[in-house]
């Protein structure tokens, strides 16, 4: 599970469950003219409001947040994890606003119950199932709710790809330099003089061919790799061009991109796996 990959929405959603279960600590009723010593149940003393309101609430906003940190989505009863848990939401919503409407429940029927208003619990517990259920059918569609929870912090410029800058010492294709000899005059001996008959540096060696200008060693691209992060988890496919995805890329974690082919980036991951990202609208540049 990756925490990283939770949106805004989600942490909507989280907060409305903890409003709920604070509410279901509180008052279930209200009684006009009941002092203040009155023991007033609160929302667990009444089944149907723990089974069709703070248990379905809980239930259905752990769900999501779940379905939103799983690397691979499931599925119960032909529903996504996530419109699973959604559902849930909505049903809490809809019996806390019937217990708005009727607290007492049967009493009312008997004249058993006169004077009998929805408590405070029940208040904040119609406040935090709307606002929950609401959350988690927005986020899907409400693009400012589908922003990461938990920003990633930006990393350090990255180095080229094999940790040597390019034409310095020990990258592979640069000229050593022999010793004494000057910046960009190799084959120079001691104290950067050339010797009678040796050519000069850029020129051809008797007898070799003179290679086309544009033959010449030229840098492969301006391509430097840097540090990205994608809007939503997207798979990374092998560099073979197999159909199968070998890792996929979540929200929130800075991955490396080591070279671009087209429109498509050779990534690699934390532990070292490399692949293709061929969907890369929208990725965030560190």
């Amino acid at each position: 599970m990756n925490i990283r990959s939770l949106t805004r929405g989600d942490g909507v959603v989280i907060g409305a469950a903890v409003l709920l279960l604070i509410a279901s600590f509180l008052d279930i009723y209200s009684i006009d003219g009941a002092p203040d010593s009155a023991e007033i149940p609160s929302l667990w003393g009444s089944g149907s409001v723990v089974l069709g309101v703070v248990l379905a609430g809980v239930i259905g906003a752990a769900l999501v947040v779940v379905a939103r940190a799983m690397p691979q989505p499931r599925k119960v009863a032909g529903l996504d994890l996530g419109q699973f848990g959604t559902a849930f939401t909505v049903f809490a919503a809809w019996c806390a606003l019937g217990n708005i409407f009727d607290p007492a429940g049967a009493f009312d029927n008997n004249g058993g119950a006169s004077g009998i208003n929805a408590g405070m619990g029940l208040i904040l517990a119609l406040i935090a199932t709307l606002i929950m259920a609401a959350a988690a059918v927005a986020t899907e569609l409400v693009p400012a709710l589908k922003g990461s929870l938990i920003p990633a912090s930006r990393p350090a410029a990255p180095q080229p790809y094999g940790g040597q800058p390019q034409g310095g010492y020990g990258y592979p294709g640069a000229q050593q330099q022999p010793f004494g000899g000057q910046p960009g005059q190799p084959g120079q001996p001691f104290g950067g003089q050339p010797q009678p008959g040796q050519p000069q540096p850029g020129q051809p060696q008797p007898g070799q061919p003179q290679a086309p200008q544009q033959a010449q060693a030229q840098p492969a691209g301006d391509f430097s790799p840097f540090w990205f992060a994608v809007p939503v988890p997207r798979p990374l496919f092998a560099e073979d061009g197999s159909p199968t995805p070998i890792a996929e890329l979540a929200p929130g974690t800075w991955y490396l991109a080591v070279e671009q082919r087209g429109a498509n980036l050779v990534a690699q991951t934390q532990d070292g796996r490399r692949g293709v990202l061929q969907d890369t609208s929208g990725i965030q540049r560190g």
